[in-house]
């Protein structure tokens, strides 16, 4: 029992993927509004800014993604078991 790997402990590293894409695209939003003010320029900043608060979520999740598919390592070689 004691040996036994635990895979929900695994999932639960990317429960919070849906938190990290709203806030990287919300952060994109908010700073290219700001440079907007800033600048005095019409909404082109604010539309930057959220194309790459999406690109910087989706590349956020595919990486979660990516480790979430890996197989797992063992405990002290680093081998898979």
């Amino acid at each position: 029992m004691a040996g036994e790997p635990r895979p929900w402990r695994r999932y639960l590293r990317f429960s919070s993927l849906g938190i990290e894409l709203g806030l990287a695209v919300m952060i994109g939003l908010i700073g290219g509004q700001w440079l907007d003010k800033y600048f005095g320029t019409a909404d082109w900043l604010m539309l930057a800014g959220l194309l790459f608060g999406l690109a910087a979520g989706f590349r956020s999740m595919w990486r979660a993604l990516k480790t979430l598919n890996a197989p797992p390592r063992g405990p002290a070689d680093g081998k898979p078991q």
